[in-house]
């Protein structure tokens, strides 16, 4: 018997009214976590459409603009995968410019990105405000790493199949130099935390055009 299939608008809809029904006022913060390759960046992207078609103001960010320089993030060897898991992103720029101005409301400016990875070079700050019952959601790798716990309102897992994940990286970027450098981070990840209990909803994303609702004691 086939599976039934959840159109993306419907599961993106739902997931939204969910969230807005456990938090209807002030501000919230919810996290897009997965593996590399999971689809992060577009389903963060389409849930901030559907949580603003609710009539929340909402903004959106990635920990992709909160790296570390390159000397940072390669201080253990390009190759190294704990060097990947441990160095990559700066949380105390995030939670300094970003995640506590938003959380204070009010007048409080806030910055969605501090540096580019790609330049390796800080980018110029760009301070906003917002409606006091505003909403960020952000995407990113790690999300529910330790020093991260209790940051978010309400924290989604993207599940995909490490093949599947790999092949949309390939795809999207080509061969990498180091790939071990990124799958022995992510499974350093996956065995200090196992994010699919700790996000609030398991998303199965293998279809961009049909996500899933899981639950962890899923076959």
């Amino acid at each position: 018997m086939a599976r039934w299939q959840p159109e993306k608008k419907d599961a993106l809809d739902a997931l939204a009214a969910e969230i807005v029904a456990l938090y209807a006022g002030g501000r919230v913060v919810v996290a897009i976590d997965g593996m590399d390759g999971a689809g992060k960046t577009h389903f963060a992207d389409d849930l901030a459409v559907a949580l603003t078609a609710t009539g929340r103001s909402v903004f959106r960010a990635s920990m992709d603009d909160f790296h570390r320089s390159q000397a940072e993030r390669h201080a253990r060897g390009a190759e190294s995968s704990d060097g990947y898991y441990r160095d990559s992103f700066d949380y105390s720029t995030f939670r300094r410019v970003l995640l506590e101005p938003f959380r204070m409301g009010g007048s409080t400016a806030f910055v969605t990105a501090a540096f580019d990875h790609v330049r390796d070079l800080p980018v110029q700050s760009k301070w906003r405000t917002g409606p006091k019952d505003a909403m960020l959601v952000l995407d990113g790798i790690f999300l529910n790493r330790p020093e991260l716990a209790g940051l978010w309102n309400y924290s989604v897992w993207l599940d995909v199949t490490r093949e599947i994940a790999e092949k949309r990286m390939l795809d999207r970027d080509g061969p990498t130099g180091n790939p071990e450098r990124y799958r022995g981070g992510q499974d350093l990840y996956l065995s200090e935390v196992n994010p699919r209990t700790a996000a609030s909803s398991i998303i199965d994303n293998s279809d961009f055009d049909h996500p899933r609702r899981i639950f962890a004691d899923s076959c």
